[in-house]
């Protein structure tokens, strides 16, 4: 048998004959011999390891970045002109932040590991004609295995014969009750995993009864295997990601032009060619936003402080970012938006009124049940319930798969009931009459009827329903099934796993701040559809995961996009939705539970999770939730909006100030008969505005930036830095004139340096209080530390000249007439860069 001889996809399609002639296997199972050889040519059963070099791979990716090269450069270059303090502080900044991110990654690793933990180790196995106990990492496709309750299901398998077998799903499909299995082929067409009632798979759990299988899936081929293969794989890249590339990208052309034109020009000149070799890297220097990282990772470190304080953690900093640029939040359904625990709903009669009867009957039959009891009964018996003590159990009859249903005997005082609860099928065809408003009525066509339409009617709204019947029967010693019969119809019991309590609230103010909520979702839907009603969400469209097959992902998007909900869903096809949404230009949060959760929390831009989540979900998660409460949720994507803002804030004010002063530094030295501001100058102006801009990250923020969605837009931060550039340009030119004509400084090289330097300084710093906000920043105050930190600056920059520290670094005093210029030039320039931003801000629809 050749390893691509088996088609793996949807083997529980195939019927069974046809499906043993390509393993080329019997019931009687493989020989060692035969066993050996499968094992060389399909591996062993275990999940896909990554390279050894994977973790050097991951670092080396993160120092690839265009950013993080350009500030290695600049601190080069600042060590190399003399400044080795302010370049060993960015490359402090850069190691830090590209160490911090990589630890954040590798951490996330360790999902695969947790999944290998939800496998057993060994498992019974035919092997040689006789069952044996064997490690699971020995199976191959075409072996026989042995499943009893208890057992973990080593393989994806094809069941050969079963007794009484229910599986629990709910890691893969999120199911939420335990799925009943046959050996049966399936119906024509082509199934989900979710719908394979014929096969189990790797990683689930054995509820009830037994069974024997044929593997025909083992490790990476595995359901499971695939959900650990996409969470060794690189995610898609975030939009934070995505924006700081681009932003990156568009800082390195502008520099690398600036700086080109600059030293040609005064090769042309004849200038001397070191000094201006040094000067043109200084602009470079200049332009570059060096703080940058620092200032990112204080303002994602003080938001995920602020997140933890609100029970939120926050695994990955740039996850905090990402919260704010969401604009659909996929979720699953179940421990979600759900409580993830099945409860007792309704009791209702046949004619769906409530009925403290049809409570009291279930209640005795599942408290008298002896045995393994089902999660349906765990719910019966939390619920409130009349008295019961005058009852005492007499006999039972006990569930089996024929008969799908379960009776027990009891007595109070002389009088013998036999309750019976099951499917309503099966209870349906015991009975020959029926409870109406207190009285049995014939069980007749009519009457079977309502019943079944009231049956219908809670199944379609979502609920998993139970038939419940009651006989009185005289006194016997035992009772077997042939008393069940000529019984009377009560009413149903129907279940559901309820909606957690405020999430109605917490989607609804998602909503208002631009979020829509898409439901994606294993389970059926039926159930989908009533919980998408009850949390307030749209549920007038739904597409399954056998439509989701057959539909392109355009057409996906857009059904996303405008409100349909997903139910009976795979991992891979939730994880395609998402794949979609994001080549859609959306930036996707998905937040889920469970194992079949993992690839879309590591897909996603903000994967969520929940404490009382499966480990690996939340290994795969960049976002834990510690408690159970939702409305954190939209704490998290005002922290996010907070974030990007003051990461804006820092970007726009600091490459606008830098571009517009490096572009008069550029032009200045095209006529000035000396270098308008020496090396050291420029480093040390450059050092202070950064410093002026330490606080940005504690900084308030206008509540109207909270209310929308924040996304990266280099067009938006490009024109800004054309437009607010060249204003501070034209005041630089300005001062020019004052220092050349006014000053005469065409003989006095360090009076210009001085003075311009002063204006630089006080300009790019205080500009800071009017762009820091969209609005009018007389009533948009600045923080105090930010505040303190621009006239710190601007006072450092004015008293220099007069020390001993600004003769070192050949400055000069300034006559106060020329302070008094300046301080006139900086007044103006802030009040025209508010009257343009007023305008662009306008222009752009963010006023």
């Amino acid at each position: 048998m050749g390893k691509r001889e088996i088609s793996l996809e949807h083997f529980w399609d195939r019927p069974l004959p046809d499906l043993l002639n390509l393993l080329q296997t019997t019931p009687a199972g493989l020989s060692s011999d035969e066993a050996k050889r499968r094992l060389r040519l399909y591996g062993r059963n275990r999940f896909v390891q990554e390279s050894r070099f994977a973790a050097l791979f991951s670092f080396l990716r993160l120092v690839a970045n265009p950013l993080v090269i350009i500030l290695v450069l600049a601190s080069t270059i600042s060590i190399v002109l003399g400044d080795p303090i302010g370049g060993l502080i960015i490359i402090s900044i850069v190691l830090l932040s590209v160490l911090l991110n990589f630890f954040m990654e590798f951490q996330a690793r360790h999902a695969v590991e947790k999944i290998q933990k939800q496998v057993a180790t060994t498992a019974a196995v035919v092997r040689d004609g006789r069952e044996q106990e064997l490690l699971i990492a020995e199976l191959v496709p075409g072996d026989i295995i042995r499943l009893n309750a208890g057992d973990l299901v080593p393989a994806d398998a094809r069941l050969l014969k079963v007794t009484d077998l229910q599986v629990r799903e709910s890691a893969l499909t999120g199911e939420s009750l335990p799925v009943e299995k046959s050996g049966d082929d399936l119906p024509l067409g082509k199934h989900g995993v979710a719908d394979a009632g014929n096969s189990v798979f790797l990683g689930t759990a054995v509820q009830t009864g037994i069974g024997t299988a044929v593997i025909v899936r083992t490790g990476r081929e595995t359901a499971f295997g695939e959900i650990a293969k996409r969470l060794t794989t690189q995610p898609p890249e975030t939009e934070f990601a995505r924006g700081i590339r681009h932003f990156g990208m568009m800082i390195t052309w502008i520099t690398m032009l600036l700086v080109l034109f600059v030293l040609l020009v005064n090769i042309i000149l004849h200038r001397p060619l070191l000094e201006s070799f040094l000067f043109s890297v200084a602009l470079a220097v200049g332009m570059t936003p060096e703080m940058m990282p620092m200032i990112i990772t204080v303002t994602l470190a003080q938001g995920a402080r602020r997140m933890t304080k609100k029970k939120v953690l926050v695994k990955q900093l740039a996850a905090i970012e990402d919260f704010g640029s969401i604009d659909i939040l996929c979720s699953d359904k179940t421990g979600t938006l759900t409580e993830g625990e099945i409860v007792l709903d309704r009791h209702v009669d046949v004619q769906g009124k409530d009925d403290e009867n049809v409570l009291r009957m279930i209640y005795l039959n599942s408290y008298f049940e002896a045995g393994i009891k089902s999660p349906l009964d765990a719910a019966i018996l939390k619920h409130e319930h009349p008295a019961i003590v005058e009852y005492e159990k007499v006999d039972e009859i006990p569930f089996d798969f024929n008969r799908k249903r379960l009776s027990v005997v009891v007595r109070r005082g002389d009088e013998h009931l036999l309750i019976t609860k099951g499917e309503a099928e099966s209870v349906f065809a015991i009975c020959q009459t029926v409870n109406i408003d207190g009285c049995p009525q014939p069980f007749d066509e009519s009457q079977r009827a309502r019943a079944t339409e009231t049956f219908k009617k809670l199944s379609a709204d979502g609920y998993r329903t139970l038939g419940v019947a009651v006989q009185k029967v005289e006194k016997q010693d035992a009772y077997a099934l042939a008393a069940e019969h000529d019984m009377t119809l009560v009413g149903f019991a129907a279940f559901l796993d309820p909606p957690k309590a405020g999430i109605h609230s917490v989607l609804e103010a998602l909503k208002q701040n631009g979020i829509s909520v898409v439901i994606m979702t294993g389970d059926n839907q039926y159930v989908t559809q009533k919980i998408a009603h009850d949390v307030g969400l749209g549920a007038d469209r739904i597409l399954t995961g056998s439509e989701v097959d057959t539909t392109d992902d355009a057409a996906l998007a857009y059904q996303a996009e405008n409100g349909a909900i997903f139910a009976r869903m795979s991992p891979e096809q939730k994880n395609r939705v998402i794949l979609a949404l994001k080549a859609r230009g959306h930036v996707v949060g998905y937040i889920g539970d469970g194992i079949n959760d993992a690839p879309s929390l590591h897909t996603a831009d903000v994967g969520i999770s929940v404490m009382t989540g499966v480990e690996v979900a939340k290994d795969a998660a960049k976002v834990i939730l510690l408690e159970k409460d939702l409305a954190v949720l939209n704490d998290g994507v005002n922290e996010g909006r907070r974030s990007f803002a003051s990461i804006m804030k820092y970007i726009i004010m600091g490459t606008s100030s830098n571009f517009g002063n490096m572009f008069s530094m550029a032009g200045a030295s095209l006529f000035l008969p000396f270098l308008p501001m020496l090396s050291t100058q420029i480093l040390l102006n450059n050092f202070l505005y950064d410093i002026s801009q330490i606080s940005i990250p504690g900084d308030n923020v206008d509540p109207a930036l909270l209310h929308r969605p924040k996304r990266w837009q280099i067009g938006f931060i490009r024109q800004f830095i054309m437009i607010i550039g060249p204003i501070s340009s034209i005041y630089d030119f300005l001062t020019f004139g004052v220092l050349l004509w006014v000053f005469h400084a065409f003989t006095n090289a360090p009076l210009f340096h001085t003075g311009w330097f002063v204006e630089s300084l006080a300009t790019q710093t205080l500009v800071i209080l009017v762009i820091r906000t969209a609005g009018n920043p007389l009533k948009s105050r600045p923080s105090r530390p930010l505040l303190i930190g621009v006239l710190a600056v601007v006072a450092i920059a004015t008293v220099l000249p007069y020390t001993a520290v600004g003769t070192l670094l050949r400055f000069t005093p300034l006559p106060v007439s020329l302070l008094g210029a300046i301080a006139l030039l900086a007044v103006t320039y802030l009040l025209l860069v508010q009257v343009v931003k007023f305008w662009f801000y306008r222009r752009h629809a963010l006023l």
